[in-house]
């Protein structure tokens, strides 16, 4: 047990360390984390939130595993422009981390996963430990009264597509969660109460266990839990049906995308015998249902949500042999933009500039040839060109 002056001890210090993790915040650090897992995702940012947007749907499959099924099955959600994951870029300790535990952020997301799927709360919302009653896949997901997929457990199975030491989610208090490794790549040091610890660097993280907490014991920094108890802000997901009741006995043995990735098939046994759930959606938002057992199908259709894609980024490798020259690089800030003959000057929506941690210095709402950023103090910088489906970004230097 923890006394009281080892709590003053530990919050005295972690306050101390903090300031060096906000003034340190790069952007473009938590960028690389969500990089393996494009397009699946796309990113931007101010100078207050980093931005993810996503469908929510993984690329691994999913469901299957279940045995304590709520009969909902996975709909690919809109997290996409107003409605995209906001993780903050200055994150502030919390003069008492908040628990996350069946009282606390039973509603909704408690941090994203670097592949654009939301993580909640271990409990659901009656208060039972998500993992240990059998409602989870195989990874560590199911799906919400929405339909919505999400983890309740950190995504560890993420490490078969991104680097051992990165991490594999963002909480929404802005602190990022890692495995097994320190981001050093040495094996995890001993966590505190919050199950997480600072880095050398001074900035904090938490990290992924297989056993409760599994990721996050107490939210370490400032976060805003409404009445629903539900960290505000966040993205929302949006049912296109009545949520329907848990079936019991039921265990979840394949789930498929059908061959024009407008739906799914999934496959239960129940009793013995196998039941089917195969559904789709129309480009006008028409969601159809199809329940076959071994005695018929019954068909349900609803009207919903069109379905969205995710915005698509060009590298900077696009950018800098055939999309759009910036020059003199490294230069004093007489910056120069010149777009190649494949674009028009009013295919740029906005071009914007940003420091290092995130803050925007300039703003253009459309295109410029010229930027003057001889006023700004040297240092590194980074030109974002937003086009109206497609963004790019470009690192440069003021000496």
């Amino acid at each position: 047990m923890l006394t009281a002056g080892i709590v003053s001890a530990f919050f005295s210090f972690t306050a101390s360390r903090l300031q060096t993790a906000q003034s340190t915040t790069d952007p473009l650090t938590v960028d690389s984390a969500f990089a393996p897992f494009r397009p699946q995702v796309h990113t931007f940012w101010d100078s207050t939130y980093f931005y993810v947007e996503s469908q929510g749907i993984p690329s691994h499959q999913m469901m299957v595993g279940i045995t304590a099924w709520q009969q909902q099955v996975p709909i690919p959600q809109c997290y996409i422009g107003t409605n995209a994951w906001s993780i903050p870029l200055n994150p502030v300790l919390a003069a008492t981390p908040v628990p996350v535990n069946q009282n606390h952020f039973l509603r909704g997301a408690v941090a994203v996963a670097v592949n654009g799927v939301a993580i909640f709360n271990p409990y659901t919302n009656t208060g039972a430990d998500a993992y240990l009653t059998g409602q989870l896949d195989n990874w560590g997901g199911h799906c919400g009264r929405a339909d919505d997929y999400h983890y309740h457990i950190a995504p560890v199975t993420l490490y078969n597509q991104t680097a051992a030491n990165m991490p594999i989610a963002y909480a929404l208090d802005g602190f990022a969660v890692y495995g097994s490794l320190e981001p050093d790549s040495t094996p995890m040091t001993t966590l505190d109460v919050n199950h997480g610890h600072f880095a050398p660097n001074g900035v904090y993280h938490y990290h992924a266990s297989p056993a409760a907490p599994y990721m996050i014991g107490n939210m370490v920094g400032q976060v805003t839990e409404d009445s629903t108890l539900q960290i505000v802000p966040q993205a929302a997901a949006h049912p296109v049906r009545p949520s329907l009741t848990p079936l019991a006995g039921a265990v979840i043995t394949d789930c498929q995308p059908n061959g024009t990735n407008n739906g799914y098939t999934l496959t239960y046994t129940l009793s013995g015998q196998n039941y089917y759930v195969t559904y789709d959606w129309t480009n006008n938002g028409v969601y159809t249902f199809n329940f076959i057992s071994p005695s018929g199908t019954t068909t349900q259709a609803y009207n919903g949500f069109s379905q969205c894609t995710v915005p698509n980024a060009v590298n900077d490798l696009s950018l800098d042999e055939s999309v759009l020259s910036i020059y003199p690089n490294p230069g004093n800030g007489d910056i120069s933009l010149q777009l190649n003959s494949s674009l028009n000057k009013s295919d740029v929506r906005e071009i914007s500039v940003y420091s290092i941690q995130g803050t925007l210095i300039k703003r253009e709402n459309a295109f410029v040839s010229n930027l003057d950023l001889k006023s700004i103090s040297k240092g590194v910088y980074f030109v974002k060109v937003r086009f109206a489906n497609q963004e790019l970004t470009k690192k440069v230097l003021i000496q």
